[in-house]
């Protein structure tokens, strides 16, 4: 059985996974060829490589225009998703992950899910991220997706609405029924993208199970804490036991 386990043990965020699953051999041409499905425009990709604590870690940056960098409803959102030429596995994985923003986003401000305007999430580079974790995903074509317990961070985050705590409201949404602990650094560690990339890709969460290790991605974060910010991602071969 084919694993991926998402190491988190510095959060995640949607560039952290995106650039952490990229570490997995994957054609860095063919993920731009799929992303180039979707009818968005103004944009540009930049991957590259940073150190964090001495870990070497690959980095993913998406660089649009201001003008492209507007507020988007859900139903904006589903119309770009279902209008592109993506297969149908990537389609329902994104959109998956935008409707549980939604749903955390609508409980949040007091409105119904469709009635969200995504502001930071969705921009361009949030809609890439997402939908550029589905093509990932579906490229490695896991059977069993586990993720680590997720830390919190702590302190307070700039919004479009001003100062709001750590976790952020929509975070903390969305971390219902998740495992979470405090691992002591102050700042942001799991963004609301994130924390829905988890919600909904993970299969369950805890200690990586007993596996062979057949390969490893570390994708690095935009901040320096003391603790190395990069997402581990590691694939590996779980024995299946005999009945």
């Amino acid at each position: 059985m084919k694993l991926l386990y998402f190491d988190c043990f510095a959060g995640i965020s949607g560039d952290m996974t995106i650039s952490s699953l990229l570490g997995h051999g994957i054609d860095v041409d063919k993920f731009k060829e799929e992303l180039n499905k979707l009818s968005l425009s103004g944009y540009s990709l930049k991957f590259g490589t940073a150190k964090k604590n001495g870990i070497t870690a690959n980095t993913f940056k998406v660089d649009f225009d201001e003008e492209h960098h507007h507020h988007r409803t859900m139903k904006d959102i589903e119309d770009i998703i279902n209008g592109s030429l993506l297969n149908d596995n990537i389609k329902e994985m994104s959109l998956k992950i935008f409707r549980n923003l939604a749903d955390a986003e609508g409980k949040v401000h007091g409105m119904p899910p469709h009635e969200v305007h995504f502001h930071e999430v969705g921009a361009v580079d949030s809609i890439i991220d997402i939908v550029g974790t589905s093509v990932l995903v579906d490229m490695i074509k896991p059977d069993k997706i586990i993720f680590s317990k997720l830390p919190l961070g702590s302190g307070f985050v700039k919004s479009q609405h001003g100062l709001i705590p750590i976790p952020a409201p929509a975070t903390a949404e969305l971390l219902k029924g998740i495992p979470v602990y405090d691992n002591g650094v102050r700042g942001e560690l799991v963004t609301p993208t994130g924390a829905a990339i988890a919600k909904t890709l993970a299969h369950e969460f805890g200690a990586i199970p007993e596996c062979e290790f057949e390969s490893i991605g570390y994708g690095a974060g935009n901040k320096d804490f003391e603790v190395p910010n990069v997402l581990r991602t590691i694939i590996g071969t779980v024995e299946l036991k005999k009945k």
